[in-house]
């Protein structure tokens, strides 16, 4: 850890405690995925806050593992190459971003299938309306990480890549381009519980970000 760029160790602790406090937490009847974790803006637990917290809290031993892992080791080569304030920056872009898509998605869905109706059938029985819209929530780092990919991807696009169980490396491009049609497709089919759309909606606001700084550099590499 004391070898690790300042903001990726950071961001790995702060994220390592976080999931660590939920079982504290939980042992006390609370649930800080519930408070933390971002909510549908038109649920009553929402709070602006939430845009922000909820890319630190995840739901289980494998979700956060490989998001860290992911976070270790391609964040400390960003951060090595951008310098500390702009790798957290782009890291907070990202997150943030992707929860947005991620309300935007929700809303499309209440719109489409909910808008009008004063409560839903779970399957299970009748659940008002009003507490059913605060079961739509989201949490994990997964935006920015997927941001970061991309970014690895766009700096260092003829990188090899071993990916299980492919027996031959991949360039960085095409992994990160297969990543996102993979999460289109996953999106678009849906029923999986997973945010796909958030991870776009990183990849997006990253790919809008490093557009942005590569204009005003001239059109060059990002790299300081």
């Amino acid at each position: 850890m004391n070898n690790l760029p300042t903001v990726t160790k950071n961001l790995l602790i702060i994220n390592l405690l976080c999931f660590l406090g939920m079982f504290v937490a939980r042992k006390y009847g609370i649930s800080l995925n519930d408070l933390l974790g971002l909510h549908f803006f038109l649920a009553s637990d929402f709070n602006i806050g939430q845009l922000v917290s909820y890319m630190f809290m995840h739901a289980n031993f494998s979700h956060i593992f490989f998001n860290m892992f992911a976070l270790w080791m391609f964040g400390r080569v960003l951060e090595q190459v951008w310098g500390p304030k702009r790798f957290l920056t782009y890291y907070m872009v990202c997150g943030i971003g992707a929860g947005l898509m991620q309300e935007l998605v929700y809303y499309l869905e209440y719109v489409i299938n909910l808008a009008g109706y004063d409560s839903v059938s779970t399957g299970i029985g009748i659940m008002p309306m009003s507490e059913y819209l605060n079961l739509m929530t989201t949490v994990g780092a997964s935006g920015a990480v997927y941001g970061i990919l991309l970014a690895f991807g766009m700096l260092f696009p003829n990188s090899p890549m071993f990916v299980f169980p492919i027996p031959v490396p991949i360039k960085a491009k095409y992994f990160v381009i297969g990543y996102a049609v993979l999460e289109l497709l996953l999106g678009v089919g849906g029923g999986d519980g997973v945010a796909h759309f958030a991870h776009l909606g990183g990849m997006l606001f990253g790919l809008i970000l490093i557009l942005r700084w590569r204009k005003k550099n001239g059109g060059g590499q990002i790299f300081y």
